[in-house]
């Protein structure tokens, strides 16, 4: 992984772990995850993730709310 100043973060996840995140990836349409452990040693590029965990959420869409100025504004017409 590599954050947004291009450093890298390493990180060893168990294949139970690893095929849990796969399976809940390719069940949802638009996902993202997050990825947990400890800061460990550095690396020649970065660092090393000790105890790493990951996990796979469900983006969901967000339901825009209605323009609440336009409905005061139509309301006292």
């Amino acid at each position: 992984m590599t954050d947004q100043n291009g450093i890298v973060f390493t990180a060893q996840v168990n294949a139970k772990s690893w095929r849990k995140a796969e399976t809940s990836a390719s069940e949802f349409a638009d996902w993202a995850g997050a990825v947990s452990g400890k800061l460990g040693q550095r690396t020649e590029k970065g660092f090393e993730v000790v105890d790493a965990g990951i996990q796979i959420f469900e983006k969901k869409v967000k339901e825009s709310k209605p323009d609440v100025a336009a409905a005061e504004a139509g309301a006292s017409s």
